[in-house]
């Protein structure tokens, strides 16, 4: 647990709350609708996630209105759990997907919904500060082939490299 945190203590002190070149946040964004749990299903590799499966966010509203992050993994090496909170607020206003995520402290990193299922919220496209963050979310642990063929197309027309997505192993997910 301390490892996980400080992992991701490093990332927020390196990251920033800026927007990658060509990414835009969506905009018409229900918060509402987006707070539950979510299945990630593709990142690209980091630190403070790698050697994780089962990977999920399960985001909710806070009593300061803010959005409460937990952030789960399994640990298969460890045969073990990690599980990291924080909290979330919007940049700008609440209607463009644009917010800032703290893990420790006054310090924050992007968190910027590109794409998204508007009529359902079943899938999501999130970006980080810079071309080397980049997470496909989703409320199921699998999700249909061109969901992710979507993804991939859509965030390397924005600079992302997806040759190097790490496509996440959801196995444990009934176990959590």
């Amino acid at each position: 647990m301390r490892l996980f945190t400080i992992i991701l203590l490093a990332l927020v002190l390196t990251a920033c709350t800026g927007t990658p070149r060509g990414v835009e946040p969506v905009s018409g964004f229900e918060l509402d609708r987006y707070l539950g749990k979510w299945y990630e299903i593709a990142r690209l590799d980091h630190s403070f996630e790698r050697g994780l499966t089962s990977v999920t966010a399960d985001y909710s509203l806070r009593d300061d209105g803010h959005v409460k992050v937990i952030n789960r993994g399994y640990n298969q090496e460890k045969n073990q759990w990690k599980e990291a909170e924080g909290k979330a607020k919007f940049v700008n206003d609440p209607d463009t997907a644009q917010l800032k995520v703290s893990f420790f402290g006054p310090f924050y990193g992007s968190y910027i919904v590109f794409g998204l299922d508007k009529q359902d919220y079943q899938y999501a496209f999130v970006a980080g500060p810079n071309h080397g963050y980049l997470w496909l979310l989703a409320r199921t642990p699998q999700v249909d082939e061109a969901i992710i063929e979507r993804f991939i197309n859509e965030a390397s027309q924005r600079g992302f490299n997806t040759d190097e997505l790490i496509f996440v192993d959801q196995d444990q997910a009934s176990d959590d």
